[in-house]
């Protein structure tokens, strides 16, 4: 291993050709009279170094006969400088931040593994389902399988598990068409956690941008994850269903400035964090993490591009949710739409034809909320929509606000001409409340956190109904069960892109935990032995409802125009929506019919009706002449199947219930 010789500086990490190993680094040592050194470490972890040469501030050698699995780590020597920013200290054996393989050694210790990623893709292709066609399935990849009667118990709660058939079968069923990921890029469980027997479960905490987290594999060590994580892939594209990562480019799990360095710190801190132009020893935080990627630089912005296109090209994921996105908008300090981030991502040919969704905030600035600020091409994580949908329906002033959220927010995305599938609409998601507590609990209950409730938002706007948490009383309960599908049944009857947060469908119940990030056990697994088996039935009705008329699945803005209106508003009684009942706090109801050929000529029309109130109502059935509509969903029922089935006419009376969600289709007479 001494015959080294200069390496291949645009090659970063390590990579294996057969015959030998380029290694490549970039590192700022140089600039401050510093060196780099390749550490190779044996199976008893006895280091043999190499010496690097350097280039640009990369810092590369070629090493022959090392191959695949050759444990690995850098050491970069310099100023221990904390006030200009510096912390380079040999002593800190570093892992590289292009490792494709990491292999756990401790709690917080990982090692740098030379990765062999060969993998016999067959004939495995992307769905390249478009967007206005997709129902995205948020989950986790341990929590979905960890506890599935009919997963093997040595595949539960790994990549494995979710590409099992009764994963996949179960999505299918549902009608999923793409499932994003919670974090899977190789994260750590910070200190403070440990300390209170606690990890990180939910995984935003990265510390290796190129490798699978090894913790979701059957066969942590070698080349177990990529492996694993590949065949999960193709399983899922083999079912029909895309894969899309959450990904965390706003923070590393480094943690705060006086924690020790893993890797990019002791590399280069002063480039690849932001630091207090006042105080360089401290570091700018719009993540809440205690420190923020500095994604103004272009060592920083390689490093991002270069493990987003690795995902694309070599792993064959789908797209791509950024957590805290507008942290990468941050070039100079404030929130820039033309900043490098974007105008990179457009041009990038393998980067522009794949998914990108935006979690469109930070925190902790005056502009950390970008909600409809987000460029072409990009949808977004719509809070205003979870926000509206849950107001109405536990009775709350909110139904002007709620025909803009149904219609695709058109305040937040027609200016920029974006269509409707730039919203991303949800009601429950990862932060926050599971679907059933929503409706279970008036506040959080976090105490299993360890930080006596303080953690989590307080503004659910939840409602228990009457009894916090578990009841047997069957009134509250079936207000509660009602309440789930008319959350369910508005998301999927509303354009945009819907996402369902995994495990809603179950009844799944995280105990009024809104903040569950740390919960790796019962509270924040899936408990499929308690599963809804109606609820679920419930879902797949409606997604089929969605995917059946296209006039729910719009790639432009309804305009309340043409003849006969492409969408029209009836109040309780099926009069027209008048201006004084938009206005009205007081107003519970909102009736919309949908014109079916106003986007393909062979769709249905179809009425919904959406009662909020605790008193039912007579509605007038609207339409055109000789329409005979058939209903299609009653929320009154456990599986949604119409209570009355018998069909209606324009000008016939339609009972609606208190708390109800009716739908109705007709074929446009004269469409045969």
């Amino acid at each position: 291993m001494t015959d080294t010789r200069p390496g291949d500086p645009y090659l970063l990490g390590a990579t294996w050709d057969g015959q030998g190993t380029d290694f490549a680094v970039y590192s700022s040592a140089g600039a401050y009279g510093g060196e780099v050194t390749l550490c190779l470490l044996d199976d008893n972890g006895r280091e043999s170094r190499v010496p690097l040469a350097v280039d640009c501030d990369i810092w590369h050698t070629r090493v022959p006969g090392v191959g695949p699995w050759q444990r690995y780590g850098f050491r970069a020597s310099g100023p221990y400088d904390p006030a200009r920013g510096l912390r380079f200290d040999d002593r800190d054996l570093l892992l590289d931040p292009y490792a494709k393989a990491l292999r756990p050694v401790g709690p917080r210790r990982l090692e740098s593994l030379v990765a062999d990623t060969a993998f016999d893709w067959g004939d495995d292709r992307p769905p390249r389902r478009p967007w206005a066609d997709t129902v995205l399935y948020e989950t986790h990849v341990k929590g979905i399988s960890a506890t599935h009667p009919d997963v093997p118990p040595e595949l539960r709660g790994t990549y494995a598990g979710l590409a099992h058939p009764a994963i996949t079968g179960h999505l299918r069923e549902l009608g999923v068409t793409a499932v994003e990921l919670m974090p899977v890029q190789q994260f750590l469980s910070e200190q403070f956690l440990l300390d209170r027997g606690l990890t990180n479960y939910w995984g935003y905490s990265t510390i290796g941008f190129f490798a699978p987290h090894a913790g979701y594999s059957g066969a942590p060590d070698g080349g177990g994850p990529i492996a694993e994580f590949k065949t999960m892939v193709a399983a899922l594209h083999k079912a029909g269903i895309e894969v899309i990562l959450d990904v965390v480019y706003n923070h590393t799990a480094e943690g705060p400035a006086d924690d020790p360095a893993l890797s990019f710190r002791g590399l280069a801190n002063e480039v690849y964090y932001r630091l207090d132009p006042a105080d360089p020893s401290r570091y700018l935080d719009t993540t809440g993490t205690r420190n923020t990627l500095n994604a103004g630089r272009p060592e920083v912005l390689r490093l991002i591009l270069d493990s987003l296109r690795y995902w694309v090209t070599e792993m064959h994921v789908d797209g791509f949710r950024f957590d805290l996105a507008a942290t990468l908008a941050r070039e100079s300090g404030p929130v820039d739409r033309l900043s490098a981030f974007f105008q990179l991502l457009y041009q990038d040919p393998v980067l522009n034809r794949v998914k990108l969704i935006a979690e469109p905030w930070d925190v902790g600035r005056p502009d950390s909320y970008q909600v409809g600020r987000f460029p072409a091409g990009w949808a977004e994580w719509n809070d205003r929509y979870r926000d509206t949908v849950r107001d109405f329906w536990r009775g709350a002033p909110a139904v002007a606000d709620l025909g803009r959220r149904l219609t695709g927010s058109t305040d937040l995305y027609a200016p920029d001409r974006r269509g409707p599938d730039a919203s991303v609409d949800f009601v429950t998601c990862h932060d926050g409340m599971t679907l059933t507590d929503l409706v279970s609990y008036s506040r959080k209950h976090n105490e299993a956190n360890g930080e006596n409730n303080r953690d989590g938002t307080d503004n659910d706007r939840s409602s228990s109904y009457g009894a916090e948490g578990p009841t047997d009383d069957p009134a509250v309960t079936a207000v509660r069960e009602r309440q789930r599908r008319n959350l369910l049944a508005t998301l999927l009857l509303s354009q945009g892109v819907t996402m369902l947060y995994g495990g809603d469908e179950l009844g799944r119940t995280q105990r009024g935990n809104n903040n569950a990030y740390c919960q790796d056990n019962e509270i924040g697994w899936y408990d499929w032995s308690d599963a809804d088996a109606s609820l679920v039935a419930f879902v797949g009705r409606v997604v089929t409802l969605q995917r059946t008329h296209p006039a729910l699945r719009r790639r432009t803005f309804l305009t309340g125009t043409g003849n006969p209106l492409d969408i029209a508003w009836y109040d309780r009684t099926g009069a027209p929506m008048a201006t004084e009942r938009w206005q009205d706090p007081a107003t519970r109801f909102l009736g919309f019919l949908l014109a079916g050929d106003a986007v393909d000529p062979h769709d249905d029309d179809l009425l919904a009706v959406l009662n909020a109130d605790g008193q039912p109502t007579e509605f007038t059935v609207p339409g055109r002449p000789g329409a005979v509509y058939e209903p299609m969903l009653d929320t009154t029922t456990p599986d949604g199947t119409p209570a009355s089935p018998s069909p209606l006419k324009p000008g016939d009376r339609w009972t609606v219930p208190p708390r109800t969600l009716l739908v109705a289709t007709a074929p446009v007479p004269g469409s045969a």
